[in-house]
């Protein structure tokens, strides 16, 4: 389409508008009294929660990882070994799993958990002198190998 003057280009945008407005209007409908149904309202309305949404996407990151922490110290707890102390000896072990992973492990595979919590546990007791020599723990195998043989 061609336009050879400005007024026709302004003319051809008259859709535009009632889209825009159909648009906002769209996202309010789940709210109550005239916010779902008043344009001017429904912009302030609709600015306001795409905001919170974005903010909430943050904050659910942070809840998250609290919600995983928790749930290790808990799972720890069960096995005589503090939560700091558990992730220190994981660190030490060079066990690379985050703590969605090991939150998760706590829940549905108890045993392979147990089997971390006394790794953990080992290292803790043996130090980091142990730790620095590349020596497994005594009475725990793994597929640790250290770096000088790597």
């Amino acid at each position: 389409m061609v336009f050879l003057s400005p007024a026709l280009w302004i003319r051809t945008r008259k859709t535009d508008r009632f889209w825009r407005k159909w648009e906002v209007l769209k996202n309010a409908r789940h709210f109550r009294g005239r916010k779902n149904r008043c344009y001017t309202l429904a912009v302030r309305v609709v600015r306001k929660a795409w905001f919170y949404s974005t903010k909430a996407r943050a904050l659910r990151k942070s809840d998250m990882r609290t919600l995983w922490i928790t749930r290790l110290t808990a799972a720890a707890l069960e096995h005589r070994i503090k939560y700091h102390n558990f992730i220190s000896g994981l660190y030490k072990c060079q066990v690379e799993l985050n703590r969605k992973v090991l939150a998760d492990m706590a829940i549905y595979e108890p045993k392979t958990f147990k089997s971390l919590a006394a790794l953990a546990k080992r290292r803790g007791e043996e130090g980091l002198v142990a730790a620095t020599e590349g020596k497994e723990p005594e009475g725990i195998f793994s597929r640790y190998v250290p770096y000088s043989e790597r």
